[in-house]
């Protein structure tokens, strides 16, 4: 990735060297926050709804006013936003390539008439406390709702490549790009939707959370797109490491390497064959509407 010497513009809070703790988890945790919102069958329509400007049919249904026909606004964002500029080429990483995921999303929202909040990134080690909770640096990176804040521990990027064998800045930039797919479902009220369908219907928990961080994979690749689309930012083979990066974190991988039996019924993030397709679909159209992991077989 050609990322030195662009412009820094994420919205950086660096807590390195302020935290402590120890704990346990998997990388991409689930959402953290309150259930709220619509039922489950509107969330696709909501992307529909970002995109077209409206509701297929004109609108109404839960999670919508019936009377303007629009989504309700979202909470506002807790406390307040620090705006750091990391000195360190792996903080100068993230600050870039954050800059360049909210240019992309700024620039779909605004084409349908929506204005985009850019979300926080905190740079944090041992251990963050969040509007979520309190969270060791070993769950990995992963979006908090309640604060509309994406946590990073850049030691997890580094066993990314390390450890899971995915090598390469793109294979990083998928990581960061993954968070910021959940905060676009934050402001699209996805997230709450599956959150109340969880509480509902507890069975259907962890498939639920696995089309939820498949549709982030997929929007991951939207983002993939428009950089590949400027021809300035990627490289040869980029795309491929972010391919790898997907397949590396698949829930089958991570079984397999922490020396237990694979276990379908406990995923929570799907296979890493099903986060390479779903990556691959936002990336070969960078279509968002092309990322409806909540119908049919993922």
């Amino acid at each position: 990735m050609k990322w030195r010497g662009r412009t820094s513009s994420g919205r950086i809070e660096d807590r390195r060297g302020s935290g402590g703790g120890l704990g346990g988890g998997l990388p991409f945790p689930l959402p953290m926050g309150k259930a709220g919102g619509g039922g489950l069958g509107l969330i696709i329509l909501l992307v529909v709804y970002l995109l077209a400007g409206g509701l297929p049919g004109g609108g109404g249904g839960l999670g919508v006013d019936p009377g303007t026909g629009q989504l309700p606004q979202a909470p506002p964002s807790s406390g307040t936003a620090v705006d750091d500029v990391p000195t360190d080429d792996p903080g100068k990483f993230v600050d870039v390539v954050s800059g360049e995921i909210d240019a992309t999303w700024r620039k779909i929202f605004a084409e349908s008439g929506k204005s985009y909040e850019q979300p926080t990134v905190v740079l944090f080690d041992n251990a963050v406390q969040t509007a979520c909770g309190n969270a060791p640096s070993s769950v990995g990176p992963f979006y908090c709702p309640g604060d509309r804040k994406v946590y990073l521990d850049l030691t997890f990027l580094e066993q990314l490549q390390q450890q899971l064998g995915a090598q390469g800045d793109f294979a990083r930039a998928y990581v960061i790009a993954h968070e910021f797919g959940h905060h676009v479902q934050n402001l699209l009220g996805v997230m709450d939707d599956v959150d109340l369908a969880r509480q509902e219907n507890p069975d259907d928990a962890n498939e639920l959370s696995v089309r939820l961080e498949l549709q982030a994979d997929c929007l991951a690749g939207v983002w993939a797109h428009s950089a590949n689309a400027q021809g300035n930012f990627l490289e040869p083979g980029d795309i491929e490491e972010g391919l790898t990066a997907a397949a590396a974190v698949g829930d089958d991988r991570i079984q397999r390497q922490q020396g237990g039996a694979v276990n379908p019924d406990s995923f929570t993030h799907g296979t890493g064959e099903q986060r390479v397709k779903w990556f691959r679909a936002g990336f070969d159209g960078g279509d968002p509407t092309a990322c409806d992991t909540f119908k049919g077989d993922v």
